[in-house]
C-alpha cells in the first residue's frame, strides 16, 4: 500500500489519547528515544524531512521483520512518538498488518495506534474489519474491549450494522470492562447514525440493570447522550444507582448525580413547603398512631419526605469528602436543588474547602457561592473570613469574593466588611479598587443604617490621588444621592469644587448630571460650572458634551436670566459638532426649550420632560438572575443558555406513583427486615427504627432520625445482605452499651440528646429496656408521668442540625451519672412568698444562682468596690467603670394571659455580668398570677441555636401570687437582634424574646479629655457618624444633657474644659469596641451630635435614639 493515504493534519489530543489508552491496557510507554533513534533523527540536521523519513523507514523495516521482539520495540517507539504529539499516520499500513498478531503485548499496542488513527485512515482500517470481529471473541478481555473501541472509531456509515451487532454482544459480555466499553461505543454509534436510537435504547436499558460499579457511570453517560428524556428507564434502577454511587469512579459519580438531580425534580414533591416534616418513611404515621402528640403533629404537617428522596440525599452526603472537586460541586448543586432548606447548609464547609484549590476551581466555586449567598446569606456568614481577598488572588477571583462579601453584608457584620473594603480601596489593582467602591455603594443602599457613613467615606475618596478611584466614587455618590437628594446639597457643592481636577469622562458627566438634576438646590454654583464647560466644550469627550447640553437646557428652564446666553452659545457649539448624536441632541433641545413659530405643542411641556423626578437606580448583584440555571453548569457560569443545556423541571404538585421504583428482588429483604424489628436494627428504613432506639436509651426525639440517616455509614448504603448483618451487629452492640456508639449516626444522636438535656435542665431516671411507647419514656425526673412536649416538637425537629457545639455535649457528659444518682433525693423548693425565695439549689452543675440581688438593693460599698473593675485589656487611662446614672426601664417578656397565669418582666441592671464578660446582664422577674402553683420553670430551646445564654437554674415550684427575680446573661454579639428562646414550665412552652436597646450593649469607660480627643482622631471617615439636631429648651443645661444621654446609653461621662462640649465614652460589651459620643452645643437650641466607633450600624441606631431623647422636653 502506498503511504499517500496519510492525512497531513495532526490531532491536538494525540498525546493524551495515547497515554490514557495505554494506561487502560496496563502498558508502560517508552517516551524517551533510544540512541539508535536519536542517531537517525540527528544524522542530517539540515534536512529534517529526510531524517523523519529515514526514521520511519527504519520503523517500517522493524514492523515487517519476522521477529516479534523487533515488532514490539517498533510499536513501543511509535506509541512513544504519538505520546509526544508526533504524526505517525504514514506508518498505518505497516502497523495494521500486525493486527492479527498472536502476541498479546503487541496486539494491545497495535490497538492503541488504531484507535488514534482509525478515523483518519478509514479505508485501510476497513480492510481489517474481519480481524476486529475475530478479536471480539478473544479470550482476553482487554483485546475484546480494544477491538470494540477501534471498531467504533471507524466512522463509516457502511459498518453501522456490524458495530450494532458488536455492541449488543459486548453488552452481554462477562467482563465489566468490556460492558463499560460497549456503553462508550453507544455514544459514538448514535452520533454516527441517530436512526439507530431505538435499538441503542434497548442496549442502554439492559446495561442500566448491570450491578457493576465499573459500568454504571458509562451507561448513565450514554443515557444522557441518547435518551435523556426516557425517565421510565431509571425507575427500576434508581435505588441501585443510589446505593452504588459511593463506589463508582469519580467522573461516573458526576454524571450519575447530575442525572439523578433531574430525575428527582420530576418524581418527588417539593420539600420547601412551609411547615413540611422531613421524615424518611410515611409508614411512621401508622406505627406512631398511639401517640396523641405525634398524631397532632402529622395533622398539622401532612408533608412527609419520600423515602427514595431521602435515600438520594443520604447516599450523596459522604461524597462531599471526595478529593475530586467536580464531585463535591455536583453534590452541592444536588443539595441546593433537592434538599430541605435546613439541610442545605451541610455543603457549606465542603465548598469553602474547595477555595484552597487552583484558581480555575476557585473561580467556578465562587460563582456558585455568589448565587447561593443571595438567597441564603446564613449559609456562608460563619465562613466570611474565607472570602477575604488575598494579595496573591487574580483580579477575577478578587471581584467574585467582593461580590460574596457584599451579598453577606447585614447590620451585624457591616462594620467588619466596611473595614475590609477600606483596605481594598487602596489596592494597586485599579479594576478591583473600582469594584470595591461599587460594593460600598451597594452596601449603602441595602443597609440604610450605614448610608450616611458610606457617603462620608466616598466623599473622602474624592481627594484620592488615583483618578480611577475618584471617578468611581463620583459615579457611586451620584447613585446614592438620588435616593435622598434633599439632605446632601453640601456634597454636591463639594463635588463641584473638585470638578476641575477630575479628568475621567464618566465622572465629569456624573457631576454635570447631578448639577442639572438638582440645579435648584445649588442655584449659585450650577451656572458657574456651565460657564467653565462652555470654555472647554470642544475638547471634552462625547458623554461629557451630552451632559453639558442637558445641564444648559435645565438651567435655561430654571434660571434663564443668568444662563440664556450661555445656553445659546453651547447649543451653537453642539450644532456643528463632529458627532451626529450631539448634533441631533442639540437640535432637539433647541426646539424643545426655545419657543418659536415652528415649535409644536411639545415645548409647553419642556419643564415636565427635562425636570421630571427620576427613580433612584437599584444597585443589584450581577448574580441575581443566575439562579434560573442549574448550579455548576456552563450556562450558569456564562449566564447564558449554552447548547445542550437541560433545564430543571419544576416540582410536581402531586408526587407520581412511587411503586414504579419497586423491584421484586427487594421484597424478601423487606420482610426479613420487619422480622428483625425486635432487635431494632435500621436498614433502608433507618428512621422507622431509630426512634425506638432513642427512646430506649434516653429520650424520644422526634427528629434525630433525620440526621442519623444523613450521616449513616457507607456499609449500610451498599445494599448487600452481609454488610447489613455486620452493620446490625455493630448497632446492636452500641444499643446495649447505652451511650457508646460505633458509627457517626449514633454519635450524632447522643450529641443531640445531651444538647436537649442541657436546654431543658431536666434529668431522666435510668429506664428499662422494654419501654413500649414514646409516652411512657417521656416521664419527668421523679417518675410523675408523661411530660407534655407537643408545643415544643417543632423546635425539637431541628435539633438534628449540625449547628450545636461539641463543647456543650462534652461539658454535660461527665455530669450525667451524678445527676441520676441525686435525682431521687432532690427536694422541691417551694416559693411561698417573695421573701421566702430559697437561694439553695442542689443542681451544682449550673453556676448561675437562682436569685442574685437586684440592682436597687446593691450596697454603696459594693458599688465603690466595682468602680475600678476592668473587664478588658484597656489602658489605665480608659478603665471600665460602673454607671453613675442607672435608670431602670422594665419591659414585658411574657403577659399573664399568654403565659396561662405566669408573667415575666425584664430589665437591664447595667452591672457587669458575673458569668462572662462578653454577656449583657438581664434580670427577669417571674410572677405566678394563677390560682395554682407552677412547677419546673426553666429556659428551653433558643433561636438561633448558637445563641450564647447563661440560663437561670430551674425553679422547682412557684406558688400562687408569688414572685421571684432571677438573673441571666446573654451575649448579643453587639447586635440589637432579639434573643429568642422558650420559657418552659412542666406543662407548657412559651416562645419569648429579649430585644436590647442599642445603649444597653455598652459599658461605661472613663478617660481624660486628652485621651478622648486622641482616640476620636483614630476613628474618622467611615467610623464617624454625625448630625445637627434640634434640642428641647429644657435639655440645654449640662445636667439635663447628661441625664438624657445616660438614660439612652450606658456610657461614662468624660470631663470637659469647655461648657458647650459634652463628651461620653463607652465600650461594646461583646467585642470591647470603643464608642465615643460628643455633643457640641450651638446657638438657638441646635447642637452637633457626633458618634465615633468602628460599629457603624450601632452608631446610626445610637444617633437616632439620642436625637429622639434630646428633642423631648
Amino acid at each position: 500500500m502506498d503511504v499517500g493515504f496519510c492525512l497531513r493534519s495532526e490531532a491536538a489530543g494525540a498525546m493524551r489519547t495515547a497515554m490514557v489508552s495505554a494506561e487502560n491496557l496496563q502498558l508502560t510507554l517508552k517516551t524517551e528515544l533510544s540512541q539508535e533513534e536519536q542517531a537517525l533523527t540527528h544524522t542530517n540536521s539540515s534536512s529534517p524531512k529526510e531524517t523523519h523519513k529515514a526514521g520511519n523507514e527504519d520503523l517500517k523495516e522493524m514492523l515487517e521483520s519476522n521477529k516479534e521482539s523487533l515488532k514490539l520495540e517498533a510499536m513501543k517507539r511509535i506509541v512513544g512518538l504519538i505520546a509526544k504529539g508526533k504524526n505517525s499516520s504514514e506508518l498505518f499500513p505497516a502497523v495494521v498488518k500486525n493486527v492479527a498478531s498472536k502476541n498479546i503485548e503487541l496486539k494491545k499496542l497495535v490497538y492503541v495506534y488504531l484507535v488514534r488513527y482509525a478515523e483518519e485512515q478509514q479505508d485501510l482500517a476497513l480492510l481489517s474489519i474481519s480481524t476486529f470481529q475475530r478479536a471480539l471473541k478473544d479470550p482476553n478481555q482487554f483485546i475484546r474491549a480494544s477491538a470494540l473501541r477501534v471498531l467504533s472509531s471507524i466512522r463509516v456509515p457502511i459498518i453501522v450494522p456490524i458495530m450494532m451487532l458488536a455492541i449488543k454482544e459486548a453488552a452481554a459480555d462477562l467482563s465489566p470492562y468490556v460492558r463499560k466499553t460497549s456503553a462508550h461505543a453507544i455514544q459514538k454509534l448514535y452520533s454516527l447514525d441517530p436512526d439507530q436510537k431505538e435499538q441503542l435504547i434497548e442496549v442502554i436499558e439492559k446495561l442500566l440493570k448491570d450491578k457493576s460499579t465499573l459500568v454504571a457511570g458509562s451507561v448513565v453517560m450514554a443515557f444522557e447522550e441518547v435518551c435523556p428524556d426516557r425517565i421510565d428507564l431509571i425507575h427500576k434502577n434508581y435505588r441501585k444507582l443510589c446505593n452504588l454511587l459511593v463506589d463508582v469512579e469519580e467522573w461516573g459519580q458526576v454524571v450519575i448525580i447530575s442525572m439523578l438531580t433531574r430525575y428527582a425534580r420530576t418524581q418527588f414533591t417539593s420539600p420547601w413547603k412551609e411547615g413540611a416534616m422531613f421524615d424518611e418513611n410515611n409508614e411512621k404515621a401508622f406505627y406512631d398512631s398511639d401517640s396523641e402528640e405525634k398524631k397532632d403533629q402529622m395533622e398539622a404537617k401532612p408533608y412527609v419526605m419520600d423515602p427514595d428522596h431521602r435515600l438520594l440525599l443520604r447516599n450523596t452526603k459522604p461524597l462531599l469528602q471526595s478529593r475530586n472537586t467536580a464531585v463535591v460541586m455536583a453534590v452541592a448543586q444536588l443539595y441546593w436543588h433537592l434538599a430541605p432548606k435546613h439541610e442545605v447548609s451541610i455543603v457549606t464547609k465542603s465548598l469553602v474547602r474547595l477555595l484552597r484549590s487552583h484558581r480555575e476551581v476557585q473561580y467556578i466555586v465562587l460563582q456558585n457561592i455568589a448565587t447561593m449567598s443571595i438567597q441564603r446569606k446564613g449559609m456562608f456568614e460563619p465562613f466570611m473570613k474565607s472570602f477575604y481577598v488575598r494579595s496573591t488572588d487574580a483580579t477575577h477571583i478578587k471581584t467574585l469574593k467582593l461580590e460574596i462579601l457584599t451579598n453577606l453584608a447585614n447590620e451585624a457584620n457591616i462594620s467588619t466588611i466596611l473595614r475590609e473594603f477600606q483596605t481594598y480601596v487602596k489596592s494597586q489593582d485599579k479594576a478591583f479598587a473600582a469594584a470595591t467602591i461599587q460594593a460600598i455603594g451597594r452596601c449603602a443602599t441595602n443597609i440604610s443604617e450605614v448610608t450616611d457613613t458610606c457617603l462620608n467615606g466616598l466623599v473622602l475618596l474624592l481627594s484620592n490621588r488615583d483618578e480611577t478611584v475618584v471617578a468611581e466614587s463620583v459615579v457611586v455618590i451620584k447613585k446614592l444621592l438620588q435616593t435622598q437628594p434633599t439632605q446632601h446639597s453640601e456634597i454636591i457643592k463639594h463635588m463641584a469644587k473638585l470638578f476641575d481636577n477630575i479628568t475621567v469622562p464618566m465622572a465629569r458627566a456624573s457631576i454635570l448630571w447631578l448639577m442639572g438634576e438638582y440645579c435648584e438646590r445649588v442655584p449659585k454654583i450650577a451656572p458657574d460650572v456651565l460657564r467653565k464647560m462652555a470654555k472647554t466644550f470642544t475638547a471634552e469627550e462625547d458623554i461629557v458634551k451630552l451632559q453639558t447640553v442637558n445641564l444648559a437646557a435645565k438651567l435655561y428652564l430654571t434660571n434663564s436670566k443668568q444662563t440664556k446666553l450661555l445656553t445659546q452659545y453651547i447649543l451653537n457649539l453642539g450644532k456643528y459638532d463632529q458627532n451626529y448624536d450631539i448634533r441631533d441632541r442639540t437640535r432637539f433641545i433647541r426646539q424643545l426649550i426655545v419657543p418659536n413659530e415652528k415649535s409644536g405643542a411639545l415645548s409647553k411641556y419642556a419643564r415636565r420632560i427635562l425636570l421630571a423626578p427620576k427613580p433612584a437606580p437599584v444597585l443589584e448583584s450581577a448574580f441575581k438572575d443566575r439562579d434560573r440555571f442549574q448550579l455548576g453548569t456552563l450556562s450558569h457560569s456564562l449566564n447564558i443558555k449554552a447548547s445542550g443545556y437541560q433545564e430543571l423541571s419544576d416540582w410536581p404538585a402531586v408526587a407520581p406513583d412511587q411503586s414504579v421504583r419497586n423491584v421484586e428482588v427487594i421484597e424478601p429483604v423487606k420482610s426479613w427486615e420487619l422480622s428483625a424489628g425486635k432487635a431494632k436494627q435500621p436498614k433502608s428504613d433507618d428512621k422507622f427504627y431509630s426512634d425506638d432506639e432513642d427512646e430506649k436509651e434516653e429520650e424520644g426525639s422526634d427528629s434525630s432520625g433525620s440526621e442519623d440517616d444523613s450521616s449513616s455509614s457507607s456499609s449500610e448504603e451498599s445494599g448487600s445482605e452481609s454488610e447489613e448483618e455486620s452493620s446490625e451487629e455493630s448497632e446492636r452492640t452500641s444499643s446495649d452499651s447505652g451511650k457508646s456508639s460505633s458509627s457517626g449516626s449514633e454519635g450524632s444522636s447522643s450529641e443531640s440528646e445531651s444538647k436537649q438535656k442541657k436546654k431543658k435542665k431536666t434529668k431522666k431516671a435510668p429506664q428499662k429496656k422494654s419501654k413500649p411507647t414514646a409516652a411512657d419514656s417521656d416521664s419527668d425526673e421523679n417518675g410523675n408521668g408523661p411530660v407534655a412536649r407537643a408545643s415544643s416538637s417543632s423546635a425539637e425537629s431541628s435539633s438534628g442540625s449540625e449547628t450545636d457545639s461539641e463543647d456543650d455535649s462534652d461539658s454535660d457528659a461527665p455530669a450525667v451519672p451524678q445527676k441520676k444518682s441525686d435525682v431521687k433525693s432532690k427536694p422541691k423548693v417551694e416559693v411561698k412568698s417573695k421573701k421566702e425565695v430559697s437561694l439553695l439549689d442542689l443542681d451544682d452543675f449550673s453556676p448561675a444562682p437562682t436569685n442574685p440581688p437586684k440592682s436597687a438593693v446593691v450596697p454603696s460599698s459594693l458599688l465603690s468596690d466595682l468602680e475600678g473593675l476592668s473587664l478588658s485589656n484597656v489602658s489605665p487611662a480608659m478603665q471600665v467603670t460602673t454607671p453613675s446614672f442607672g435608670p431602670v426601664k422594665t419591659y414585658e417578656l411574657l403577659h399573664h394571659m399568654t403565659g396561662k397565669g405566669l408573667s415575666a418582666k425584664y430589665h437591664f441592671p447595667r452591672q457587669p455580668c458575673l458569668y462572662q464578660p462578653s454577656m449583657v446582664a438581664v434580670q427577669v422577674t417571674l410572677t405566678n398570677s394563677s390560682d395554682h402553683s407552677v412547677e419546673e420553670v426553666h429556659i428551653g430551646d433558643r433561636s438561633p441555636a448558637s445563641l450564647n445564654i447563661h440560663c437561670f437554674n430551674t425553679i422547682e415550684r412557684l406558688e400562687p401570687e408569688a414572685s421571684v427575680t432571677v438573673s441571666m446573661g446573654i451575649d448579643f454579639s453587639d447586635s440589637t437582634q432579639a434573643a429568642n428562646f422558650q420559657l418552659c414550665t412542666k406543662e407548657d412552652h412559651f416562645s419569648v424574646s429579649i430585644r436590647p436597646a442599642v445603649g444597653e450593649l455598652l459599658m461605661p469607660s472613663s478617660m481624660t479629655e486628652q485621651d478622648f480627643c486622641k482616640e476620636q482622631g483614630k476613628l474618622l471617615g467611615m467610623n464617624e457618624t454625625s448630625e445637627t439636631i434640634t434640642m428641647a429648651t429644657a435639655n440645654t443645661s449640662s445636667q439635663a444633657v447628661s441625664k438624657q444621654i445616660l438614660s439612652v446609653a450606658n456610657v461614662g461621662v468624660v470631663s470637659s474644659s469647655q461648657n458647650n462640649f459634652h463628651r461620653f465614652a463607652g465600650r461594646t460589651v461583646s467585642s470591647g469596641a470603643l464608642v465615643l459620643v460628643s455633643l457640641m452645643l450651638k446657638e438657638s437650641s441646635s447642637a452637633l451630635l457626633t458618634i465615633n466607633t468602628e460599629k457603624s450600624v450601632m452608631a446610626s441606631m445610637l444617633l437616632r435614639d439620642l436625637k429622639q431623647a434630646l428633642a423631648q422636653a
